[in-house]
C-alpha cells in the first residue's frame, strides 16, 4: 500500500516508520523544511527508544521518505493519515484543530482518485464530520472516505505498542475504507490483534474515554496514598490488594506527583467541554482534572516539610524532569510545576535528567542543569526523585550520602524501600508509605 503521513511530530513519525517496516511504501510530510532536512539526514527530532534504528533502515530500504510538500505522495496515496498536533486551545481547553483543518485542506486539492483520510491525531468527536465537509466544499467530486484510527501509543514503548497493540480501532461510514484499512493492518494478523470497526464518532471518542478512564484511575491512587498517609497504611500494598482483583487491574496504579505529558492532560480538558457543549458533563473527569492540578502544585510541600519547613537557602538535587522516562517529552511535566515552586520558596534547584534536559533548559529558568546524578546530590540539602528512571533505580547509596550535605530524600515515585533507606541512614519521604 503507498501511505501518505502528513505531519512528523510524535505521532506521525511513529506510524510512518512502523508502517514502512510492516511492507507499506510511506512518505511523511511536514512543511517545516528544517525538520524535513533533519529527518532526510537521519536525525530524530524525538527521544524514543528504537526509533532512529527504525528510521534509519527504512529509509535504507526504500520504504519510508520525508518530503516538505506533499502533492506527489498524497495523489499516489491508497490512504492519507493526518498525523499533526492537537494542543489545548487557550482560554477555553477545548482541542486546537486548526492543524487537522489545513490538512483536510491540502488533501483535497491535491488528492486524485479514491482515498481513504485517516485522523490518527487525537480529536473531539464530530471533527471527521468536519473533516468531510472541508474535503466535499472544495471537491464536490471527489471520491474519498474519512476514517478515525485513534492512536494508543505510549511513550518510550511506542513501536512495540504499534507492532504489538491491544487492539485497532477503525471508525467508519463508508463501506470502502474497511477494506483498506485491513490491508494497511493486515500485517498484525498474524498476532491475532482485535481489529475493531466501530463508527465515526464511537471511534473519536474510544480516544478520549480510554484516557480519561486511565488519568481517572492514577488519581483514584494518588487520593488513596494521601490516605494511606494519614492513617498509617501502604499504599503500594493497597494498590497491589485491589490490582489482584481482575476487575480492576494493576496498571495504572502506582502513585506519584501527578499525571502529565502530551495526551492525559489535554484529552481530559478536552473530554470535559466536549460533555459540556454536549449537554452531558462528565463530574467525575472534571474532578479528576481540578485534583490532578492540585496534586502537581501541592508537591513542593513534601521537599519543605521534610526540612522542617524553611526551604530559603536551601539546594534540592532533582532527579528526573521528563513526565515519565524513556522520553524527553516535558508536556505538562509535574517539574513544570513542583520545580519553581521549590524556587519560589528559595530553594537553588539542580536537576538531571538523562533526555530532558535540553528542552528543560527553556522551560525552567533559574535551574541549574548538571551531568549526573551524583552532581545533583553534590552540597544538596534534599534529593527529590522526579522521574522514574532506570538509572535513578540503583544508585550507590553510600556514596550520595557522601555528596549531599544533609541525608534527605524526598522519592515521589517509591523506587526505594523506607527500611532499606533508614539502613543507610536517610530521612526518607515517599508517597502514601510510612
Amino acid at each position: 500500500m503507498r501511505v501518505a503521513m502528513i505531519g512528523t511530530g510524535y505521532v506521525g513519525l511513529v506510524s510512518g516508520a512502523c508502517f514502512a517496516d510492516f511492507g507499506h511504501t510511506v512518505c511523511c510530510v511536514d512543511k517545516d523544511r528544517a525538520k524535513i532536512e533533519k529527518l532526510e539526514k537521519g536525525q530524530i527530532p524525538i527521544y524514543e527508544p528504537g526509533l532512529e534504528d527504525l528510521v534509519a533502515r527504512n529509509v535504507r530500504e526504500g520504504r519510508l521518505s520525508f518530503h516538505s510538500e506533499g502533492a506527489e505522495a498524497i495523489r499516489t496515496a491508497d490512504a492519507v493519515f493526518i498525523g499533526v498536533g492537537t494542543p489545548s486551545r487557550r482560554g477555553d481547553g477545548h482541542a486546537d484543530l486548526s492543524y487537522v483543518y489545513a490538512a483536510a485542506e491540502e488533501i483535497a486539492e491535491m488528492m486524485d482518485g479514491f482515498t481513504v483520510i485517516v485522523t490518527k491525531s487525537t480529536v473531539p468527536v464530530g471533527t471527521g464530520d468536519e473533516i468531510e465537509k472541508i474535503i466535499k466544499a472544495k471537491r464536490p467530486d471527489a471520491q474519498f472516505a474519512v476514517v478515525s484510527n485513534p492512536e494508543f501509543l505510549r511513550e518510550g514503548a511506542a513501536i512495540n505498542d504499534f507492532k504489538r497493540p491491544d487492539r485497532v480501532v477503525v471508525g467508519l461510514e463508508d463501506e470502502r475504507a474497511r477494506d483498506v484499512m485491513r490491508e494497511i493492518y493486515r500485517p498484525l494478523f498474524l498476532n491475532e490483534t482485535p481489529m475493531l470497526f466501530v463508527g465515526r464518532r464511537t471511534s473519536e471518542l474510544i480516544k478520549y474515554a480510554a484516557n480519561a478512564f486511565l488519568a481517572m484511575k492514577i488519581t483514584y491512587i494518588n487520593e488513596m496514598a494521601d490516605l494511606c498517609e494519614a492513617v498509617g497504611a501502604d499504599v503500594q500494598q493497597v494498590a497491589r490488594g485491589i490490582g489482584l482483583d481482575n476487575r480492576i487491574g494493576s496498571k495504572f496504579l502506582h502513585p506519584g506527583p501527578g499525571y502529565g505529558g502530551s495526551c492525559f492532560p489535554k484529552d481530559t480538558v478536552a473530554l470535559v467541554r466536549t460533555a459540556v457543549d454536549a449537554g452531558s458533563p462528565m463530574r467525575l473527569i472534571e474532578a479528576t482534572v481540578l485534583i490532578n492540578d492540585a496534586r502537581k502544585k501541592a508537591m513542593a510541600g513534601k521537599v519543605e516539610a521534610a526540612l522542617d519547613g524553611d526551604l530559603a537557602g536551601k539546594t534540592i538535587g532533582v532527579l528526573g524532569l521528563t513526565f515519565k522516562p524513556n522520553t524527553d517529552d516535558m508536556r505538562d511535566a509535574p517539574s513544570l510545576d513542583i520545580v519553581p515552586q521549590l524556587q519560589a520558596l528559595g530553594a537553588k534547584v539542580q536537576a538531571f535528567d538523562p533526555e530532558g534536559t535540553e528542552e528543560a533548559r527553556a522551560l525552567l529558568p533559574g535551574v541549574q542543569f548538571v551531568a549526573g546524578p551524583y552532581d545533583a546530590a553534590f552540597g544538596a540539602d534534599a534529593l527529590l526523585i522526579l522521574t522514574e528512571w532506570d538509572q535513578f533505580r540503583a544508585l550507590d547509596l553510600d556514596r550520595i550520602k557522601q555528596q549531599m550535605r544533609g541525608p534527605v530524600i524526598v522519592d515521589l515515585r517509591n523506587i526505594y524501600q523506607p527500611a532499606e533507606m533508614r539502613d543507610f541512614g536517610f530521612n526518607y519521604v515517599s508517597v502514601g508509605r510510612s
